[in-house]
């Protein structure tokens, strides 16, 4: 049995930038306190909402080093190290570990994609060369690769790969893949909307983008699982399905960081490619979140 890193909600973590297009790390400080004072048990860090693909090596690393020495071992901080370059997804994953970072999110590769057995290669390769564990992270919608259960299975052999974020919308394969690895691989969901019924097939939590705007929330859906209030758990599941939707109703992370201003954090804009909402968006996330009375703009 593997230890577990987490349990409940964690957060993938916006990076908020300055007017000119810097990070602006002043915000990130606020955000990474409003976590730790909300119940977010723990902090994904430069990962797809962190908008990884438009950080430079040297941001991706400044910007987990600062969220370690806020955070000062009060929950796990997950730095996300993945690539399609093996190579260079295992040099940034010991530089991050020599950061302080106490555990690695890692997705497929994409675009050169690879077959069930390159990814074992390529995750095997990867945790040969770190001491800190790994959770393995599938998107198919983005990546166009997809780990089916038997390669989890293989992969759940390796001692420092310890789990997964699921988010390729099968609920079959994740329930088969939990029923497969048992307590060697622990399966997070990796989409919000499937928090619950993640959570009712065995799996450890959510690393959550919607934990941006309501973390304490998102974290009290999974531990009023735990602790067999399962009615409550689907009350407030059901109850914040909406919001959950309306975060995704554009390319993640746009929504995410206009909801942010409007909550009364403002994290600037996205970088390109990634470009603002359109008024119909906007108007719709806006009257969204007035409905649960998160507005403050």
């Amino acid at each position: 049995m593997k230890k577990t890193i987490f349990t409940g909600s964690a957060v993938a973590l916006v990076t908020p930038m300055k007017e000119d297009g810097s990070i602006n790390f002043d915000m990130l400080g606020k955000l990474v306190d409003f976590h730790l004072a909300n119940g977010t048990q723990a902090i994904v860090a430069c990962a797809t909402t962190g908008e990884s693909p438009t950080l430079s090596h040297e941001e991706h690393c400044r910007t987990v080093e600062y969220i370690v020495k806020r955070v000062q071992k009060r929950i796990p901080v997950i730095a996300s190290s993945g690539s399609n370059n093996t190579k260079y997804a295992a040099e940034l994953s010991q530089t991050l570990q020599k950061i302080g970072a106490d555990a690695l999110l890692m997705i497929t590769p994409y675009y050169n994609k690879t077959s069930q057995v390159g990814l074992v290669k390529h995750f095997n390769y990867i945790a040969d060369r770190v001491k800190i564990p790994i959770i393995t992270y599938n998107i198919p919608s983005r990546t166009g690769c997809n780990i089916k259960p038997e390669t989890y299975l293989e992969l759940s052999k390796h001692p420092n790969i310890v789990g997964t974020k699921e988010a390729n919308g099968d609920m079959a394969a994740a329930a088969e893949t939990i029923a497969m690895c048992g307590d060697n691989l622990s399966v997070y969901s990796g989409e919000d909307n499937l928090t619950l019924p993640m959570l009712s097939v065995g799996g450890k939590g959510v690393v959550s983008t919607t934990a941006n705007v309501i973390p304490k929330a998102m974290n009290e859906i999974c531990h009023q699982y735990f602790i067999g209030n399962n009615t409550e758990s689907r009350r407030l599941f059901l109850k914040y399905l909406e919001l959950m939707n309306a975060l995704f109703v554009d390319v993640n992370p746009m929504p995410v960081k206009t909801a942010m201003k409007m909550i009364g954090f403002d994290c600037g804009e996205c970088r390109l490619p990634l470009t603002s909402l359109s008024p119909e968006n906007f108007e719709m996330l806006k009257n969204t979140l007035k409905k649960y009375n998160l507005l403050k703009i």
